[in-house]
């Protein structure tokens, strides 16, 4: 059985890419941060859907504590007969609305460590556990395309994560890794305080398809990345938004 490791699987497209990858049959390791409760009502749907989960505890911006999360990681697999995993979402994150003008340092340095840092460092420690043929999706943001006033340090270390995703790509090649990176345009979740009805008809109105995307959206296109569908898409940057500001 395939098996997924997604970080920020609690809520939001994380919750989505773990629900739809357990319906296309993978077992999914599902990480949060701060919501044990809202990761084990995912476990639990996707248990009471006949699917295999469980949720571990990761702050994906503490990168001293990767390698017991590798170990946790490593004792899951054990207990599903595996010894090894097929692949990675680094899809936790958080947002923040400020012009660069009062963007703190402190602020800066907590984004980057989410955004860019953690997925970095994370995918390099769970490295020795990831199988020959196994897929990684970064999911980075619209917002490196179109420039958004108030998320400049977010949209650029998400730009920065689809760079990164090309570099591993042409790294990981010679196992037959390949690396993908998905950028959502406007979704309907709670990252940065959700959308009211004002701002939500704006985006839907600079949307091509009329309206702001659902969790699913996203969700149903990573887990289509990480089928063996997709076995020939690698080193790209998939826009998921429908057809936002174009």
């Amino acid at each position: 059985m395939q098996t997924i490791i997604i970080t920020g699987g609690s809520r939001g497209i994380g919750a989505s890419t773990a629900r739809l990858c357990a319906s296309k049959g993978m077992a999914v390791i599902l990480t949060y941060n701060s919501n044990p409760q809202s990761a084990d009502a995912v476990v639990a749907r996707i248990e009471a859907g006949g699917g295999r989960a469980v949720a571990l505890k990761l702050d994906v911006a503490d990168t001293a504590s990767f390698p017991a999360f590798r170990d946790d990681v490593s004792k899951a697999l054990a207990a599903w007969g595996r010894a090894d995993f097929d692949g990675l979402v680094n899809n936790a994150g958080f947002g923040l609305f400020n012009p660069i003008a009062t963007v703190t340092e402190q602020e800066f340095d907590g984004l980057f460590a989410v955004h860019l840092k953690g997925p970095f460092f994370l995918t390099q420690t769970l490295l020795p556990l990831m199988a020959d043929g196994a897929h990684i999706v970064n999911v980075a943001s619209a917002t490196s395309r179109v420039a958004t006033a108030g998320v400049a340090p977010y949209a650029s270390f998400k730009g920065g994560l689809e760079v990164l995703t090309r570099y591993m790509a042409k790294e990981f090649g010679d196992r037959g890794i390949r690396a993908n990176s998905v950028a959502p345009g406007p979704i309907r979740t709670d990252l940065g305080g959700g959308l009211n009805d004002e701002f939500e008809a704006l985006l839907a109105s600079q949307t091509a398809l009329g309206r702001v995307g659902e969790p699913d959206d996203v969700g149903g296109a990573i887990a289509s990345l990480l089928s063996d569908d997709s076995r020939w898409i690698n080193a790209q940057s998939i826009e998921i938004a429908g057809g936002y500001i174009i």
